[in-house]
Protein backbone atom coordinates (compact mmCIF):
# COMPACT_ATOMS: atom_id res chain seq x y z
CA UNK A 1 0.00 0.00 0.00
CA UNK A 2 0.91 3.41 -0.76
CA UNK A 3 0.55 5.45 2.90
CA UNK A 4 1.66 8.74 1.53
CA UNK A 5 1.56 10.05 4.64
CA UNK A 6 3.86 13.06 4.55
CA UNK A 7 3.36 15.57 7.54
CA UNK A 8 2.66 19.03 7.72
CA UNK A 9 2.91 20.57 11.61
CA UNK A 10 -1.22 19.86 11.59
CA UNK A 11 -0.97 16.15 11.11
CA UNK A 12 -1.16 14.05 8.47
CA UNK A 13 -2.76 13.49 4.95
CA UNK A 14 -6.74 11.82 5.84
CA UNK A 15 -6.67 8.06 5.54
CA UNK A 16 -8.68 8.39 2.25
CA UNK A 17 -5.81 9.14 0.25
CA UNK A 18 -3.81 6.39 0.66
CA UNK A 19 -3.72 4.07 -2.42
CA UNK A 20 -2.18 1.12 -4.58
CA UNK A 21 0.92 2.11 -6.32
CA UNK A 22 1.31 0.95 -9.89
CA UNK A 23 4.41 2.87 -11.62
CA UNK A 24 3.92 6.85 -11.60
CA UNK A 25 0.01 5.66 -11.05
CA UNK A 26 -2.26 5.34 -7.70
CA UNK A 27 -5.27 3.33 -7.42
CA UNK A 28 -7.74 4.81 -5.31
CA UNK A 29 -10.64 1.95 -4.86
CA UNK A 30 -13.62 3.79 -3.90
CA UNK A 31 -15.60 2.98 -0.43
CA UNK A 32 -12.06 1.44 0.56
CA UNK A 33 -9.55 4.24 -0.27
CA UNK A 34 -12.23 7.24 -1.10
CA UNK A 35 -15.50 8.22 1.30
CA UNK A 36 -18.85 8.44 -0.24
CA UNK A 37 -19.45 12.44 -0.23
CA UNK A 38 -23.40 12.33 -1.11
CA UNK A 39 -23.67 16.02 -2.14
CA UNK A 40 -20.82 15.08 -4.69
CA UNK A 41 -22.55 11.93 -5.42
CA UNK A 42 -26.27 13.00 -6.28
CA UNK A 43 -24.88 15.87 -8.26
CA UNK A 44 -23.10 13.24 -10.55
CA UNK A 45 -26.45 11.10 -10.60
CA UNK A 46 -28.15 13.87 -12.46
CA UNK A 47 -25.77 15.73 -14.15
CA UNK A 48 -22.33 13.59 -15.24
CA UNK A 49 -24.28 10.29 -16.73
CA UNK A 50 -26.58 12.95 -18.30
CA UNK A 51 -23.77 15.14 -20.02
CA UNK A 52 -21.72 12.00 -20.89
CA UNK A 53 -24.46 10.84 -23.45
CA UNK A 54 -23.98 14.46 -25.22
CA UNK A 55 -22.69 13.00 -28.46
CA UNK A 56 -25.40 10.14 -29.31
CA UNK A 57 -27.42 11.52 -31.35
CA UNK A 58 -24.36 13.11 -33.30
CA UNK A 59 -22.78 9.19 -32.98
CA UNK A 60 -26.62 8.17 -34.40
CA UNK A 61 -26.46 10.71 -37.13
CA UNK A 62 -23.16 10.91 -38.51
CA UNK A 63 -21.71 8.00 -37.65
CA UNK A 64 -24.19 5.66 -38.31
CA UNK A 65 -24.72 3.80 -34.84
CA UNK A 66 -28.02 2.47 -33.49
CA UNK A 67 -28.97 4.62 -30.30
CA UNK A 68 -28.35 1.05 -28.22
CA UNK A 69 -24.69 1.53 -30.00
CA UNK A 70 -24.44 5.05 -29.33
CA UNK A 71 -24.82 4.94 -25.67
CA UNK A 72 -22.45 2.12 -24.73
CA UNK A 73 -20.26 4.37 -26.87
CA UNK A 74 -21.08 6.89 -23.89
CA UNK A 75 -20.55 4.27 -21.21
CA UNK A 76 -16.67 3.58 -22.76
CA UNK A 77 -16.29 7.01 -22.35
CA UNK A 78 -17.59 7.19 -19.08
CA UNK A 79 -15.53 4.94 -17.77
CA UNK A 80 -12.22 6.17 -19.39
CA UNK A 81 -12.83 9.35 -18.03
CA UNK A 82 -13.78 8.46 -14.39
CA UNK A 83 -10.05 6.10 -14.37
CA UNK A 84 -8.66 9.41 -14.33
CA UNK A 85 -9.24 9.88 -10.85
CA UNK A 86 -9.40 6.13 -9.56
CA UNK A 87 -6.97 3.98 -11.88
CA UNK A 88 -4.16 6.74 -12.59
CA UNK A 89 -4.81 8.91 -8.86
CA UNK A 90 -5.17 12.19 -11.23
CA UNK A 91 -6.54 14.88 -8.63
CA UNK A 92 -8.80 16.73 -11.48
CA UNK A 93 -12.30 16.16 -12.48
CA UNK A 94 -11.96 14.56 -16.31
CA UNK A 95 -13.92 15.57 -19.55
CA UNK A 96 -13.81 15.99 -22.96
CA UNK A 97 -11.76 18.52 -25.24
CA UNK A 98 -14.64 20.62 -25.78
CA UNK A 99 -13.34 23.45 -27.23
CA UNK A 100 -11.41 21.17 -29.72
CA UNK A 101 -14.80 18.90 -30.70
CA UNK A 102 -16.53 21.32 -33.48
CA UNK A 103 -12.82 21.78 -34.87
CA UNK A 104 -12.87 18.15 -35.11
CA UNK A 105 -16.19 17.96 -36.36
CA UNK A 106 -15.75 20.15 -39.09
CA UNK A 107 -12.33 18.24 -40.00
CA UNK A 108 -13.80 14.82 -39.80
CA UNK A 109 -17.80 15.38 -41.18
CA UNK A 110 -16.09 18.05 -43.98
CA UNK A 111 -13.58 15.58 -45.21
CA UNK A 112 -15.04 12.19 -44.80
CA UNK A 113 -18.31 10.97 -46.25
CA UNK A 114 -18.87 7.56 -44.95
CA UNK A 115 -19.04 6.44 -41.32
CA UNK A 116 -15.97 3.94 -41.52
CA UNK A 117 -14.03 6.72 -42.85
CA UNK A 118 -15.25 8.79 -40.22
CA UNK A 119 -14.18 6.42 -37.41
CA UNK A 120 -10.79 5.74 -38.85
CA UNK A 121 -10.12 9.45 -38.93
CA UNK A 122 -10.90 9.83 -35.20
CA UNK A 123 -8.63 7.02 -34.36
CA UNK A 124 -6.05 8.74 -36.28
CA UNK A 125 -6.41 11.82 -34.10
CA UNK A 126 -6.59 10.25 -30.88
CA UNK A 127 -3.40 7.75 -31.60
CA UNK A 128 -2.07 11.13 -32.69
CA UNK A 129 -2.47 12.92 -29.33
CA UNK A 130 -2.09 9.96 -27.49
CA UNK A 131 1.57 9.82 -29.01
CA UNK A 132 1.78 14.05 -28.45
CA UNK A 133 1.12 13.49 -24.85
CA UNK A 134 3.81 10.44 -24.50
CA UNK A 135 6.42 11.88 -26.43
CA UNK A 136 6.30 15.52 -24.31
CA UNK A 137 5.05 14.27 -20.91
CA UNK A 138 8.00 11.84 -20.88
CA UNK A 139 10.64 14.11 -22.44
CA UNK A 140 9.30 17.06 -20.23
CA UNK A 141 9.42 19.45 -24.22
CA UNK A 142 5.49 19.94 -23.13
CA UNK A 143 6.60 22.46 -20.74
CA UNK A 144 8.89 24.24 -23.18
CA UNK A 145 6.98 24.49 -26.27
CA UNK A 146 3.52 26.17 -24.38
CA UNK A 147 6.62 29.04 -22.72
CA UNK A 148 7.88 29.44 -26.21
CA UNK A 149 4.86 30.06 -28.06
CA UNK A 150 3.46 33.32 -28.43
CA UNK A 151 -0.02 34.45 -26.23
CA UNK A 152 -1.56 35.82 -29.62
CA UNK A 153 -1.50 32.19 -31.17
CA UNK A 154 -2.28 30.43 -28.44
CA UNK A 155 -5.32 32.89 -28.08
CA UNK A 156 -6.23 32.49 -31.71
CA UNK A 157 -6.45 29.27 -31.57
CA UNK A 158 -8.62 29.20 -28.49
CA UNK A 159 -11.07 32.07 -30.38
CA UNK A 160 -10.79 29.71 -33.86
CA UNK A 161 -12.31 26.67 -31.53
CA UNK A 162 -14.97 29.20 -29.93
CA UNK A 163 -16.10 30.52 -33.79
CA UNK A 164 -15.71 27.15 -34.98
CA UNK A 165 -18.46 25.70 -32.40
CA UNK A 166 -20.89 28.77 -32.83
CA UNK A 167 -20.81 27.68 -36.56
CA UNK A 168 -21.79 24.07 -35.82
CA UNK A 169 -24.72 25.31 -33.71
CA UNK A 170 -26.10 27.79 -35.52
CA UNK A 171 -24.85 27.17 -39.56
CA UNK A 172 -23.39 23.64 -40.26
CA UNK A 173 -26.64 22.01 -37.86
CA UNK A 174 -28.93 24.78 -37.99
CA UNK A 175 -31.88 22.61 -38.83
CA UNK A 176 -31.58 20.55 -35.77
CA UNK A 177 -31.83 23.84 -33.60
CA UNK A 178 -35.46 24.24 -35.89
CA UNK A 179 -36.10 21.30 -34.54
CA UNK A 180 -36.44 22.57 -31.14
CA UNK A 181 -36.39 26.19 -31.62
CA UNK A 182 -38.45 26.90 -28.25
CA UNK A 183 -37.07 25.02 -26.13
CA UNK A 184 -33.20 24.91 -27.07
CA UNK A 185 -33.39 28.92 -27.34
CA UNK A 186 -34.44 28.40 -23.15
CA UNK A 187 -32.14 26.24 -21.73
CA UNK A 188 -29.10 28.71 -24.12
CA UNK A 189 -30.35 31.84 -22.07
CA UNK A 190 -30.80 29.69 -18.86
CA UNK A 191 -27.48 28.65 -18.83
CA UNK A 192 -26.03 32.13 -20.52
CA UNK A 193 -27.50 33.93 -17.69
CA UNK A 194 -26.22 31.84 -15.09
CA UNK A 195 -22.70 31.22 -16.17
CA UNK A 196 -21.86 34.73 -17.98
CA UNK A 197 -24.37 37.62 -16.53
CA UNK A 198 -22.43 40.32 -14.58
CA UNK A 199 -25.91 40.73 -12.90
CA UNK A 200 -26.70 37.02 -11.57
CA UNK A 201 -23.30 37.07 -10.44
CA UNK A 202 -23.55 39.50 -8.09
CA UNK A 203 -26.75 38.56 -7.36
CA UNK A 204 -25.38 35.09 -6.11
CA UNK A 205 -23.84 36.52 -3.14
CA UNK A 206 -27.43 37.18 -2.05
CA UNK A 207 -30.11 34.78 -3.07
CA UNK A 208 -28.54 30.99 -1.87
CA UNK A 209 -31.13 29.45 -4.50
CA UNK A 210 -29.45 31.38 -7.98
CA UNK A 211 -26.06 30.40 -6.56
CA UNK A 212 -27.03 26.66 -6.09
CA UNK A 213 -28.59 26.93 -9.68
CA UNK A 214 -25.03 28.06 -11.02
CA UNK A 215 -23.17 25.20 -9.19
CA UNK A 216 -24.98 22.58 -11.69
CA UNK A 217 -24.20 24.13 -14.90
CA UNK A 218 -26.21 22.45 -17.77
CA UNK A 219 -28.86 20.83 -15.49
CA UNK A 220 -30.80 23.96 -14.83
CA UNK A 221 -31.47 24.83 -18.95
CA UNK A 222 -31.61 20.72 -19.31
CA UNK A 223 -34.61 20.87 -17.46
CA UNK A 224 -35.95 23.92 -18.77
CA UNK A 225 -35.62 22.71 -22.17
CA UNK A 226 -37.36 19.25 -20.96
CA UNK A 227 -40.38 21.39 -19.36
CA UNK A 228 -40.49 24.00 -21.77
CA UNK A 229 -40.11 21.48 -24.67
CA UNK A 230 -42.68 18.90 -23.48
CA UNK A 231 -45.36 22.21 -23.02
CA UNK A 232 -44.26 23.50 -26.78
CA UNK A 233 -44.80 19.63 -27.99
CA UNK A 234 -41.63 20.31 -29.55
CA UNK A 235 -40.64 17.08 -27.25
CA UNK A 236 -42.53 13.71 -26.95
CA UNK A 237 -41.56 11.01 -24.52
CA UNK A 238 -41.45 7.83 -25.39
CA UNK A 239 -40.46 5.81 -22.15
CA UNK A 240 -39.28 2.21 -22.50
CA UNK A 241 -38.63 0.13 -19.53
CA UNK A 242 -36.37 -3.10 -19.56
CA UNK A 243 -32.36 -2.91 -18.60
CA UNK A 244 -30.21 -2.20 -21.89
CA UNK A 245 -27.53 -4.65 -22.62
CA UNK A 246 -24.57 -3.05 -24.37
CA UNK A 247 -24.11 -4.23 -27.86
CA UNK A 248 -20.17 -4.15 -27.75
CA UNK A 249 -19.23 -6.90 -30.38
CA UNK A 250 -21.85 -4.88 -33.13
CA UNK A 251 -20.44 -1.31 -31.44
CA UNK A 252 -16.28 -2.62 -32.72
CA UNK A 253 -17.63 -3.97 -35.47
CA UNK A 254 -18.56 -0.52 -36.50
CA UNK A 255 -15.73 1.49 -34.62
CA UNK A 256 -12.95 -0.53 -34.18
CA UNK A 257 -9.37 -0.54 -36.74
CA UNK A 258 -9.08 -4.42 -35.61
CA UNK A 259 -12.57 -4.66 -37.48
CA UNK A 260 -12.92 -1.74 -40.06
CA UNK A 261 -9.10 -1.37 -40.85
CA UNK A 262 -6.54 0.89 -39.39
CA UNK A 263 -6.27 4.59 -40.54
CA UNK A 264 -4.03 5.11 -43.81
CA UNK A 265 -0.62 7.03 -43.46
CA UNK A 266 -3.03 10.12 -44.93
CA UNK A 267 -5.33 10.41 -42.23
CA UNK A 268 -2.30 10.49 -39.23
CA UNK A 269 -0.52 13.08 -41.25
CA UNK A 270 -3.45 15.38 -42.02
CA UNK A 271 -4.68 14.79 -38.49
CA UNK A 272 -1.23 15.98 -36.56
CA UNK A 273 -2.16 19.89 -36.89
CA UNK A 274 -5.48 19.31 -35.21
CA UNK A 275 -4.10 16.99 -32.86
CA UNK A 276 -1.24 19.15 -31.67
CA UNK A 277 -4.30 22.08 -31.47
CA UNK A 278 -5.99 19.71 -29.27
CA UNK A 279 -2.93 19.30 -26.92
CA UNK A 280 -2.30 23.11 -26.62
CA UNK A 281 -6.18 23.09 -25.10
CA UNK A 282 -4.96 20.31 -23.01
CA UNK A 283 -2.21 21.90 -21.52
CA UNK A 284 -4.02 24.61 -20.86
CA UNK A 285 -6.38 22.71 -18.55
CA UNK A 286 -3.80 21.32 -16.64
CA UNK A 287 -2.46 24.85 -15.81
CA UNK A 288 -5.99 25.78 -15.13
CA UNK A 289 -6.66 23.37 -12.73
CA UNK A 290 -3.22 22.68 -11.08
CA UNK A 291 -3.34 26.41 -10.24
CA UNK A 292 -7.22 25.65 -8.85
CA UNK A 293 -5.91 23.43 -5.91
CA UNK A 294 -2.54 25.21 -5.75
CA UNK A 295 -4.93 27.74 -4.55
CA UNK A 296 -7.19 25.86 -2.46
CA UNK A 297 -4.68 23.72 -0.60
CA UNK A 298 -3.70 26.64 1.72
CA UNK A 299 -7.17 25.93 3.14
CA UNK A 300 -6.48 22.17 3.22
CA UNK A 301 -3.24 21.59 4.98
CA UNK A 302 -4.10 18.61 6.22
CA UNK A 303 -4.55 16.90 2.22
CA UNK A 304 -0.81 16.87 0.48
CA UNK A 305 -2.28 16.73 -3.48
CA UNK A 306 0.29 14.96 -5.69
CA UNK A 307 0.50 17.26 -8.97
CA UNK A 308 2.49 15.53 -10.90
CA UNK A 309 2.72 16.79 -15.10
CA UNK A 310 4.45 13.89 -16.34
CA UNK A 311 1.80 11.48 -14.92
CA UNK A 312 -1.17 13.57 -16.19
CA UNK A 313 0.26 13.13 -20.02
CA UNK A 314 0.68 9.70 -19.53
CA UNK A 315 -2.62 9.06 -18.00
CA UNK A 316 -3.98 10.86 -20.78
CA UNK A 317 -2.06 9.20 -23.29
CA UNK A 318 -2.84 6.14 -22.52
CA UNK A 319 -6.89 7.12 -21.88
CA UNK A 320 -7.14 7.92 -25.59
CA UNK A 321 -4.87 5.02 -26.76
CA UNK A 322 -7.44 2.48 -25.38
CA UNK A 323 -10.47 5.26 -26.65
CA UNK A 324 -8.75 4.80 -30.22
CA UNK A 325 -9.16 1.09 -30.84
CA UNK A 326 -12.51 0.25 -28.34
CA UNK A 327 -14.75 3.33 -29.20
CA UNK A 328 -12.33 6.24 -30.97
CA UNK A 329 -14.22 9.94 -30.71
CA UNK A 330 -11.83 12.94 -30.91
CA UNK A 331 -11.24 14.50 -28.09
CA UNK A 332 -13.36 12.84 -25.75
CA UNK A 333 -10.62 11.98 -23.08
CA UNK A 334 -9.89 15.61 -21.61
CA UNK A 335 -7.69 16.39 -18.44
CA UNK A 336 -10.58 18.68 -17.05
CA UNK A 337 -14.20 19.83 -16.53
CA UNK A 338 -13.27 23.09 -14.75
CA UNK A 339 -17.16 23.81 -13.66
CA UNK A 340 -17.55 20.40 -11.99
CA UNK A 341 -13.51 20.91 -10.44
CA UNK A 342 -14.25 24.59 -9.22
CA UNK A 343 -17.92 22.97 -7.61
CA UNK A 344 -15.74 20.14 -5.87
CA UNK A 345 -12.46 22.20 -5.04
CA UNK A 346 -15.30 24.70 -3.34
CA UNK A 347 -16.45 22.39 -0.98
CA UNK A 348 -13.11 20.81 -0.48
CA UNK A 349 -11.65 23.87 0.91
CA UNK A 350 -14.38 23.97 3.52
CA UNK A 351 -12.69 21.62 5.64
CA UNK A 352 -12.28 17.89 5.96
CA UNK A 353 -15.87 18.20 7.91
CA UNK A 354 -17.26 18.62 5.06
CA UNK A 355 -15.29 16.45 2.62
CA UNK A 356 -12.48 13.75 3.84
CA UNK A 357 -10.23 14.09 0.70
CA UNK A 358 -10.41 15.50 -2.41
CA UNK A 359 -10.29 12.47 -4.28
CA UNK A 360 -13.27 11.76 -2.50
CA UNK A 361 -15.37 14.41 -3.88
CA UNK A 362 -14.06 13.57 -7.48
CA UNK A 363 -14.12 10.03 -7.09
CA UNK A 364 -18.03 10.55 -6.04
CA UNK A 365 -19.27 13.01 -8.36
CA UNK A 366 -18.20 10.60 -10.95
CA UNK A 367 -20.78 7.76 -9.78
CA UNK A 368 -17.85 6.21 -8.22
CA UNK A 369 -16.48 5.17 -12.28
CA UNK A 370 -19.93 2.99 -11.99
CA UNK A 371 -22.66 4.63 -14.12
CA UNK A 372 -25.13 2.18 -13.85
CA UNK A 373 -28.35 4.49 -14.74
CA UNK A 374 -26.86 4.16 -18.40
CA UNK A 375 -27.95 0.76 -18.09
CA UNK A 376 -31.35 1.48 -17.41
CA UNK A 377 -33.94 2.19 -20.35
CA UNK A 378 -36.36 4.19 -18.45
CA UNK A 379 -33.60 6.66 -17.80
CA UNK A 380 -31.55 6.84 -20.93
CA UNK A 381 -35.39 6.97 -23.01
CA UNK A 382 -36.26 9.84 -20.66
CA UNK A 383 -33.10 11.57 -21.94
CA UNK A 384 -33.35 10.62 -25.55
CA UNK A 385 -34.82 14.00 -26.78
CA UNK A 386 -33.08 15.95 -24.77
CA UNK A 387 -29.36 15.03 -26.19
CA UNK A 388 -29.27 17.59 -28.85
CA UNK A 389 -30.23 20.06 -26.74
CA UNK A 390 -27.45 18.61 -24.29
CA UNK A 391 -24.69 18.91 -27.49
CA UNK A 392 -26.26 22.19 -28.42
CA UNK A 393 -25.62 23.90 -24.85
CA UNK A 394 -22.26 22.17 -24.87
CA UNK A 395 -20.76 23.88 -28.07
CA UNK A 396 -22.68 27.43 -27.34
CA UNK A 397 -21.00 27.66 -23.72
CA UNK A 398 -18.09 26.57 -25.14
CA UNK A 399 -17.67 29.19 -27.79
CA UNK A 400 -18.67 32.18 -25.16
CA UNK A 401 -15.99 30.92 -23.24
CA UNK A 402 -13.42 30.30 -25.63
CA UNK A 403 -14.62 34.38 -27.11
CA UNK A 404 -14.21 35.56 -23.22
CA UNK A 405 -10.76 33.86 -22.71
CA UNK A 406 -8.92 34.39 -25.85
CA UNK A 407 -10.21 38.23 -25.77
CA UNK A 408 -8.63 38.83 -22.53
CA UNK A 409 -5.03 37.81 -23.93
CA UNK A 410 -4.23 40.79 -26.57
CA UNK A 411 -2.92 43.62 -25.19
CA UNK A 412 -2.49 45.70 -28.66
CA UNK A 413 -4.17 46.56 -31.58
CA UNK A 414 -1.67 44.24 -33.57
CA UNK A 415 -2.62 41.36 -31.44
CA UNK A 416 -6.17 41.96 -31.85
CA UNK A 417 -5.83 41.83 -35.16
CA UNK A 418 -3.51 38.47 -35.22
CA UNK A 419 -6.21 36.84 -32.93
CA UNK A 420 -9.03 37.59 -35.02
CA UNK A 421 -7.67 36.64 -38.19
CA UNK A 422 -6.27 33.79 -36.84
CA UNK A 423 -9.00 32.47 -35.25
CA UNK A 424 -10.95 32.81 -38.91
CA UNK A 425 -8.28 30.57 -40.29
CA UNK A 426 -8.64 28.18 -37.69
CA UNK A 427 -12.60 28.00 -38.45
CA UNK A 428 -12.33 27.80 -41.72
CA UNK A 429 -9.76 26.11 -43.28
CA UNK A 430 -8.00 22.27 -42.73
CA UNK A 431 -6.54 21.87 -39.73
CA UNK A 432 -2.90 22.02 -41.18
CA UNK A 433 -3.99 25.19 -43.40
CA UNK A 434 -5.92 26.40 -40.70
CA UNK A 435 -2.09 26.19 -38.31
CA UNK A 436 -0.21 27.06 -40.65
CA UNK A 437 -2.30 30.69 -41.91
CA UNK A 438 -2.38 31.04 -38.18
CA UNK A 439 1.37 30.85 -37.11
CA UNK A 440 2.25 32.87 -40.38
CA UNK A 441 -0.37 35.83 -39.41
CA UNK A 442 1.64 35.70 -35.50
CA UNK A 443 4.56 35.69 -37.04
CA UNK A 444 3.93 38.67 -39.72
CA UNK A 445 1.97 40.77 -37.13
CA UNK A 446 3.30 40.46 -33.72
CA UNK A 447 6.18 38.56 -34.24
CA UNK A 448 7.96 35.81 -32.14
CA UNK A 449 9.56 37.19 -29.35
CA UNK A 450 8.54 36.40 -25.99
CA UNK A 451 5.97 38.90 -24.44
CA UNK A 452 6.88 41.00 -21.52
CA UNK A 453 4.66 41.48 -18.79
CA UNK A 454 4.21 44.83 -18.95
CA UNK A 455 0.69 45.66 -20.52
CA UNK A 456 1.44 47.14 -24.28
CA UNK A 457 0.42 50.04 -25.55
CA UNK A 458 -2.69 49.79 -27.88
CA UNK A 459 -0.98 51.40 -31.52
Amino acid sequence: MNKKMASRSNGPIPESSQGVSWGQFTLRIPLIHTRLEWPEFIQGLAITLSTSMALTPLLMSAFGLTFEEAVTVSLIHYLLVSSSPILFGEPFAGGWITPALPLALAYILGSYDDPTTRFQAMTALSIDLALILFVLGITGAGNRIMHWMPEPLKAGIILGAGLAAIQRVFVDDIDKYMNTPIATSAAIVICLLLAFSSPITKLKTRSSVIRILATYGLLPGFLIAGIVGFLTQEIQYEISWGVLNPPFMSLWEKTSPFFIGWPSTEMFVSGLPLAFVAYILVFGDMITGTELIKEANSKRPDEIIDLNSNRTHLSLSIRNFVMSIVSPFFPSQGCLWTGVQVVIINRWKEGPSKMQSLYSGISSYYVCGLPLLMLFYPWITLLKPLLPIALTLTLVLTGIACASVAMSKPRSSYENGAVFLSAIALATFSPAIGLTLAVAITLLLTGWSERSESKTESS
